[in-house]
């Protein structure tokens, strides 16, 4: 039993979720925490590529521009690294890097075209883990997320928001706005720090391990360069170079994996992420139209549950379901799906002191409709990863 989990402990850790179009914020992938249980010295590579497909239907008058919003969310691929080493029986340490966040919206066909949001960050995270007796370990660190981002609204989308709110960006410009409306902003890269603790369970007899890790939430004050040329002989200028602030969700993650069986084993996760204190307010578009680019109503549970099987003594598969409920409510343009199931399988091959694990996943992301009526139904995502382990 001790081999068998040894080979499987990657499974639960190995990240292919279509996060950019799913309900889970712009969330990733996560921290490979299942590194830090290795025996001995232990390095891991890991990359995965994501293909999603986010689609909507116009309503009236902006479905005269054409039917269809065509596929807003592109490709993106991941890449982390991980190293894991003891100091003693008892402590052991590890360093992360992995790309957390992530988002890519782009609109190409119909009334939204033009319309599109990029956001690209890197993390670097330092863990020590101290066993303390009888199974029971805590470990803890920090993490730095560096990030970055633009956005770009056309013309005719503003005006149209500007008709529906009664013309209120004028009257707050204190003069009527003249020229194209086309609004853009970018950032320079900011980092921040915050912390990471957690405990675990084992009982190796039964593959048996339960860890609950809680990540501390943090601020990005992003220097940002925002124009919006009708606004230039108003009050409000159109130009504006500033600090847009954006805070980051605090999440908290138990996990888990038991050996059920001979050769059986089953992994889950349950995580809960606030994601409703993320909001995309910067100073010039706020003062102009008292309103956000973008934000996230909920906070989002995950649930995952997965079973893993041993062939031989160099194979192993599984088996993993993947769940966001749906919230309802409006949806935001640059991410609109609520909830999303995804569906995985993949398998681990273990030859001396190499292991690869490689899965793919398809995730069915929900149904949801935009303030001005589209409808985005039928969307999806294909995932495939894989990570490369060798311990020293």
């Amino acid at each position: 039993m001790m081999h068998f989990k040894s080979a499987l402990l990657a499974t639960s850790a190995l990240a292919v979720c279509a996060t950019m179009a799913s309900a889970g914020g712009i969330d990733r992938s996560r921290l490979p925490y299942a590194a830090m249980f290795e025996a001995g010295t232990y390095a891991e590579l890991g990359f995965s590529t994501v293909n999603p497909s986010v689609t909507g239907a116009y309503a009236a008058p902006a479905s005269f521009f054409g039917a269809s919003t065509g596929n807003m969310a592109e490709s993106y691929t991941s890449l982390s690294i991980s190293f894991k080493t003891d100091l003693n029986d008892k402590l052991s340490v590890g360093v992360f890097v992995n790309q957390p966040y992530g988002a890519d919206a782009k609109y190409t066909a119909g009334f939204y075209t033009g319309l599109e949001a990029h956001w690209s960050s890197n993390q670097i995270a330092a863990l020590v883990k101290y066993d303390v007796a009888q199974g029971f370990s805590v470990y803890g660190g920090a993490k730095n997320v560096t990030s970055k981002a633009e956005i770009a609204i056309p013309d005719r989308m503003i005006r149209a928001s500007m008709t529906a709110a009664g013309g209120s960006a004028a009257a707050l410009a204190g003069a009527a706005p003249a020229g194209t409306l086309a609004y853009n902003a970018t950032t320079e890269s900011d980092s921040q720090t915050a912390l990471i603790v957690g405990a675990a369970y084992e009982k190796p007899e039964i593959a048996l391990r339960v860890g609950l890790t809680y990540e501390q939430g943090f601020t990005h004050s992003f220097a940002s360069r925002e124009t919006l040329p009708a606004f230039a002989a108003t009050p409000l200028g159109g130009l504006r170079t500033g600090t847009t602030n954006i805070e980051m969700p605090r999440s908290i993650a138990l996990d888990f994996q038991s050996g059920v069986a001979k050769d059986t084993l089953v992994f889950g996760m349950i995580k809960y992420t606030n994601w409703s204190v993320w909001e995309v307010r910067p100073p010039l578009y706020n003062a102009a139209f008292n309103d956000d680019v973008t934000s996230i109503d909920n906070d989002v549970m995950t649930y995952q549950l997965g079973v893993g099987r041993r062939l031989n003594d160099n194979l192993s598969v599984f088996g993993r379901v993947t769940y966001e409920e749906a919230k309802g409510g409006v949806a935001s343009r640059l991410s609109p799906t609520d909830g999303s199931t995804s569906f995985g399988v993949g398998a681990t091959y273990r030859k001396d002191n190499l292991k690869i694990t490689g899965g793919i996943e398809y995730a069915k992301l929900g149904d949801t409709t935009d303030a001005s009526g589209t409808k985005f139904s039928g969307s999806d995502a294909v995932g495939l990863g894989v990570q490369i382990g060798y311990s020293f």
